[in-house]
């Protein structure tokens, strides 16, 4: 993060804006919109801030740029066209500590001006850190045409119900739930777009007097492979609402940046050989945080129903009568395959694909049988550690030993490992990279080499 965010207070504020012309004037607007107390200082000034000054609503000082212009100001704005004067005036503001902007130069500047979308008091900020200021302004406009003209009243709604609703609810579960029906209610929206006071009064009456007592619950999400933008919208939308996120190892950090900041994490990282919390374990977290009345997310690498035991935490979740659902995610075949340039199937290859686990319940003699057979592909999901009985178990069926074969680690993800071979070389293919990983088989491991895209540190 180049520059730290923050929404400054300069309600009256003292604040010094260098330059009298009309990349001037646009500074001088945000400034007296923020309600700063502004002084100008130029050698000459345009009519509109001559108008201003006339109405009192800024101060206009016609002269010469000295750093005893600085004098008790919060904040400075260099708006000349005069590259030596912005310099002398963020210099000088440098050693007094005084935050200064360089129109039009961020190398110059201790803080820069946003693109602003004001729906006041809600203010959105959008800022390139001065490297695409273009991008910035499209950004700003697409955000425009999403927000509805309603939000400000809204806020201020919210505002003036703050206290009632901190003494009618206790807790901030209570709260938080009556807040988001507030703001997602349809009704309420179409009494403010239609200026109805007495209606809107009815919807708020209305809103409190529902039971606001939420219910505990459960969602189970399915994270994708690693890459956050292969997270469902829906998934994304439980994550942002979650009291509790409960999550495991293979959901990647960038996943766990779009959860809500405040949600309680709780983390039961499993992994081959090391259990950091038992399954039972696993179960009752999420009964005990659902049955507080507590919203709860059980964020689980890539799909919960494939290879994710997501269907016995539910059973343990139908025994305690606890409400949940399901949001399915891209399991890591899919994904990893994906960005390996490897396709899952294909009309001169494979007919078929199957999904192994490479470790739990052993396979017997018939179903390795009918797993070595042609034109399938094989993926093996957690299989790294039994790479050596993958292979050996493979051309006992008489697989021939140059099929190709990929390793996929960290699927998805910069940090994503490919390395390409035969079956005769998986032993020591997997000696060479680290789980989480996926072993494919099969003759489309071939178009690796055609179809791969996304870069990454593959090897062969």
């Amino acid at each position: 993060m180049d520059y730290f965010p923050i929404f400054c207070q300069l309600k009256d504020k003292p604040c010094l804006l260098v330059g009298g012309g009309e990349i001037a004037e646009r500074k001088a607007r945000l400034l007296m919109e923020a309600g700063a107390s502004v002084s100008v200082i130029a050698p000459s000034f345009t009519g509109q801030f001559m108008q201003w000054h006339a109405e009192h609503k800024l101060s206009c000082i016609t002269g010469v740029f000295t750093a005893d212009h600085l004098s008790g100001k919060w904040l400075v704005i260099a708006a000349t066209d005069s590259e030596q004067v912005n310099q002398q005036v963020f210099q000088s503001a440098t050693e007094k500590q005084i935050f200064c902007n360089v129109v039009d130069s961020p190398e110059q500047a201790s803080f820069i001006m946003p693109s602003v979308i004001d729906r006041s008091p809600i203010v959105v900020a959008i800022s390139s850190g001065g490297k695409a200021p273009v991008l910035a302004r499209i950004l700003r406009e697409k955000i425009e045409q999403q927000l509805p003209n309603y939000l400000g009243v809204l806020a201020q709604l919210a505002g003036t119900l703050r206290e009632q609703i901190k003494q009618r609810f206790s807790s901030m579960n209570a709260r938080r739930y009556f807040w988001e029906q507030f703001f997602a209610d349809k009704s309420l929206q179409s009494e403010i777009e239609a200026q109805r006071s007495d209606g809107i009064e009815q919807r708020i009456s209305a809103l409190l007097s529902e039971n606001q007592q939420p219910q505990g619950s459960v969602v189970l999400v399915g994270a994708g492979p690693g890459d956050a933008g292969l997270m469902t919208i829906k998934g994304l939308q439980q994550c942002q609402q979650a009291d509790v996120v409960v999550y495991d190892r293979l959901v990647s950090d960038e996943v766990m940046g779009l959860v809500r900041r405040d949600a309680q994490r709780i983390y039961v990282g499993k992994q081959a050989g090391f259990h950091c919390v038992p399954q039972d374990e696993i179960n009752q977290i999420l009964i005990k945080e659902a049955t507080a009345g507590k919203r709860v997310v059980r964020l689980k690498g890539g799909d919960p129903f494939i290879f994710g035991r997501g269907s016995e935490e539910l059973e343990a979740l139908i025994e305690h009568h606890i409400p949940f659902s399901v949001i399915p995610g891209i399991t890591a075949a899919s994904g990893c395959a994906t960005y390996a340039g490897i396709p899952l199937t294909h009309r001169d290859y494979a007919q078929s694909v199957r999904f192994i686990t490479g470790h739990g319940k052993g396979l017997n003699e018939a179903e390795w049988q009918c797993i070595a057979q042609k034109n399938q592909t094989l993926v093996f999901y957690m299989g790294l550690s039994k790479a050596q009985y993958i292979q050996q178990m493979l051309l006992s069926q008489n697989m021939c030993a140059t099929m190709p074969i990929a390793i996929i680690e960290k699927g998805t993800l910069a940090t994503q490992k490919v390395v390409v071979g035969q079956l005769r070389q998986l032993t020591e293919m997997a000696e060479t990279m680290e789980s989480p990983a996926l072993i494919i088989v099969g003759e489309v491991v071939k178009l690796n080499e055609k179809l791969q895209w996304f870069q990454s540190k593959s090897a062969k």
